[in-house]
């Protein structure tokens, strides 16, 4: 890898190995929207939300977690595509999101065991190994092991899901292996206690996210983006580790993958929010930038990092040192223009008011709280507002979470079934 010192130009295209270009190298990284309407599809508050992205310029729009399976949910409001059923609105959410010319992917996720408790659904994992979240745990049910027959089905539902995005008109798929979701559960000695064929050692734990990175592959066209999310280390002792996260990119390098985004955290260690705890990692922005750097030496396919960057002189630090794409959340929360904004010279570094609470679990939640208050004010077609109380932003939340939670469980009944 040539050692760039250089201020590389964050408008600059980038050129995927599947041929296809990304117009520039800010990605809107995904955040969790729970916007989903009444079937669990797109709303028309998600239409909205992903306009203002599309016109903030941005070269490429990840969306928040698109579920694989209705009964395994992120959050209540959780957008699901298991079925060609309300096609017609992933149709218009993907012209939406490409209206200007960004490419637009799904990332598709299952939780595994950070499914929340009072969804009432069957909660599946690698092992029957529960989330220690303190207090908060019992918010989420222990889960069941993952029988042979189970683990198939997801792999089967993964690749359905990448089926119908591109039938929809999006450009790509991400799937998610980071943030202890189900394939980074895999993925984690901690929570993967497994010894047959899918625990053990690494090879063995990363073959759920193997396999469905094939399956994927195999049932889209050459020309769509097939990305994973990855976290470049769990931040917990004994967990997955920087090096594990090399060796999986060395896994995936083969496997026809378009690009790699580097994350960190999971439920029970929030790295992904900025307060990492690993000593290693750099200060509040972009804080995964040294792990890319490694990664980027043994990776085939295009690097992106998200985390924690806000100002265009920490972007074009990014992009200088040789990761291809800088993912950004909060900051396009906060002001959607932020890519249109610096392309015409203007120097905005949006930031949420800290939160310097005690109870580590509940500033978390906190945190969530402030960034889809401004997804929400954005959906409505409102100014946000980065100074708004976390209090405020909090016991709004639950109060939104609560009704979409019963809209959630009128919805699965039928299908819990099946």
């Amino acid at each position: 890898m040539i050692n760039q010192t250089h201020t590389m130009n964050v408008f600059a295209e980038l050129a995927l190995p599947n041929g296809s270009r990304i117009p520039n190298r800010l990605a809107k990284a995904a955040m969790e929207e729970n916007m989903a309407d009444a079937d669990q599809a797109p709303s028309e508050a998600l239409m909205r939300l992903y306009q203002a992205w599309a016109d903030g310029g941005a070269g490429l729009l990840i969306t928040g977690n698109v579920m694989v399976d209705g009964r395994a949910m992120t959050g209540p409001g959780g957008v699901v595509l298991e079925d060609a059923s309300q096609l017609d609105k992933f149709q218009r959410w993907a012209r939406v999101g490409r209206s200007r010319g960004a490419q637009f992917w799904l990332q598709i996720n299952h939780p595994g065991r950070q499914m929340p408790a009072n969804l009432g659904q069957p909660t599946w994992a690698p092992s029957a190994v529960a989330l220690d979240l303190g207090k908060m745990s019992k918010h989420f049910n222990p889960p069941q092991a993952m029988t042979q027959e189970v683990i198939e089905e997801v792999i089967r539902r993964f690749a359905r899901t990448a089926e119908l995005a591109e039938q929809a008109g999006f450009t790509g798929v991400e799937i998610h292996a980071a943030h202890g979701y189900l394939l980074s559960q895999f993925l984690s000695p901690l929570s993967n206690q497994r010894t047959d064929a899918w625990g053990g050692p690494l090879e063995n734990r990363a073959r759920l996210l193997l396999e469905v990175v094939k399956a994927v592959r195999a049932v889209v066209s050459p020309g769509f983006a097939v990305a994973v999310k990855l976290n470049s280390a769990d931040f917990q002792r004994g967990g997955f580790s920087a090096d594990d996260a090399r060796e999986v990119v060395q896994m995936l390098n083969p496997l026809g993958v378009d690009l790699v985004e580097l994350s960190g955290g999971s439920y029970e260690a929030p790295a992904m929010q900025g307060q990492a705890r690993d000593g290693r990692t750099l200060a509040r922005e972009a804080y995964f930038v040294e792990f890319a750097r490694d990664i980027r030496a043994v990776s085939s396919m295009p690097v992106m990092v998200t985390g924690g960057v806000r100002r265009l002189p920490v972007a074009e630090q990014v992009v200088g040192s040789g990761v291809d794409m800088v993912g950004m959340g909060t900051a396009l929360a906060i002001d959607p223009m932020l890519p249109r904004d610096w392309r015409a010279g203007q120097d905005s570094a949006p930031a949420l008011r800290p939160i310097a609470w005690k109870n580590k679990a509940l500033t978390s939640l906190a945190n969530m709280a402030t960034v889809k208050f401004q997804l929400q004010q954005l959906s409505r077609g409102r100014r946000t507002d980065p100074t708004v109380s976390p209090l405020r932003a909090l016991i709004g939340q639950q109060l939104s979470n609560a009704c979409r939670v019963r809209q959630y469980q009128r919805w699965v009944a039928p299908r819990a079934h099946g």
